[in-house]
């Protein structure tokens, strides 16, 4: 059996996750990408599942269904990608094979369609407003907009180029810069959304859906929103999860991973975002190891077409952390810790870089800023927290301007 996997650029999901589980399936993979080199180089690191791999406009659902007709019959065309949810839908539909609604994909990838969704629907109502790719800061002075308020692209990921604003002024201001860097870009400026952040990751295969868990996410000061911990919660509050479900059925989310940020205020659920797709930034490694399941290829056989079991059988006894360490300035990283995989007191922690030393980069006040990421698994939350803080307190990074 052949998959057709669509990516941009490599990411540990795919590489750590999706592949090494298309092997475990016996899958024949197909890669499809417009970065086709990185992709490469990535195939022949050792240890690395062997598959193909094409170049392909993926961002044109019409170069990657030629693509794959004039190459071998697909049993099923899967992405993890953001940005490839829409594409890969239409993609797969048109070859008969198990999809996503392309309608759902399109609704949870671009922001203003999914809060438009949202109000029709009864469920999720906030002041909202887009502003066109055309458009200039001046349309919202007209408008009510709430302060404190968000904005950010309409289809962006990873909380780039996102930012609170507390007046019209500092609004206009953050818009100016989005711009410059994003001159085509819509943008999306909404309320302000107090309480917790959480997520909570779901698993379909169209008629079952499974409850994964989720995240409670801590963030780095306003008026940036990066992800700098998160602690694992088993059993969110029913009456919480239940929201959350049914903004997702309103959106049409029903087959394979679904990672969803909202916050928790007053006992009330308020989506944040929609991503239609499995948890990045190695949340998804731990969460398989966390819960003692095949998550990845959980994930692949629904996009095979096949029913997942009615118990997961996933572990529920244990807890978890993830910590970032990230860069607060621009400049060369001169001294970093290297990979680690420690055990004391029954936790198991795991700290991989992200950035290599010598390596420079501008800040960005997103995920592109994370030095590594550490990842503990333990029988209570004091004790991983206890092993996470303690590990990241003797390390040392070094940044270099």
């Amino acid at each position: 059996m052949r998959l057709y996997l669509l990516a941009l650029n490599p990411t540990d999901s795919v590489t750590e996750g999706f592949l090494p589980a298309a092997r475990e399936l016996g899958l024949r993979v197909t890669v499809l990408t417009d970065r086709p080199e990185a992709h490469q180089d990535a195939a022949g690191r050792p240890g690395a599942a062997e598959y193909e791999v094409l170049a392909c406009d993926v961002r044109d659902f019409r170069a990657v269904i030629s693509r794959i007709s004039a190459h071998h019959r697909p049993d099923a065309v899967f992405t993890n990608s953001d940005h490839l949810q829409t594409q890969v839908a239409l993609a797969a539909g048109y070859f008969g094979l198990p999809a996503k609604s392309w309608q759902a994909a399109l609704r949870t990838k671009d922001k203003a369609e999914m809060r438009r969704r949202l109000a029709a629907s009864g469920l999720d109502t906030l002041w909202s407003a887009e502003l066109p790719a055309d458009g200039g800061p001046a349309e919202l002075t007209a408008l009510p907009v709430p302060y404190p308020c968000v904005v950010k692209p309409r289809e962006g990921v990873a909380s780039e180029d996102v930012f609170l604003a507390t007046s019209p002024a500092e609004l206009a201001r953050r818009c100016a810069e989005i711009r410059a860097r994003r001159p085509s870009a819509a943008l999306v400026v909404e309320e302000y959304l107090p309480g917790e952040l959480h997520t909570l990751e779901t698993l379909g295969d169209g008629r079952v859906r499974h409850v994964l868990g989720g995240f409670r996410t801590e963030l780095s000061a306003p008026p940036y929103f990066v992800e700098e911990r998160m602690a694992y919660v088993p059993a969110p509050p029913e009456p919480v999860v239940a929201q959350v479900l049914a903004r997702l059925d309103a959106l049409g989310v029903g087959l394979g991973a679904c990672h969803t940020e909202f916050t928790v205020h007053a006992g009330r659920a308020r989506i944040v975002e929609v991503n239609y797709r499995a948890i990045g930034d190695q949340c998804d490694l731990l969460l398989a190891r966390l819960l003692g399941i095949p998550l990845f290829a959980h994930i692949l056989r629904v996009h095979l077409g096949e029913p997942l079991p009615a118990d997961l059988g996933a572990r529920t006894d244990r807890r978890a952390r993830l910590a970032y360490p990230c860069a607060e300035r621009a400049g060369t990283l001169t001294a970093a810790p290297g990979p680690a995989d420690l055990s004391a007191d029954g936790v198991e922690l795991t700290y991989r870089p992200l950035r290599e030393v010598g390596e420079r980069r501008e800040l960005h006040r997103t995920n592109r800023d994370f030095l590594g990421v550490a990842r503990a698994i333990g029988p209570d939350q004091a004790s991983v927290d206890r092993a996470v803080d303690g590990f990241l307190a003797a390390q040392r990074w070094e940044i270099t301007p």
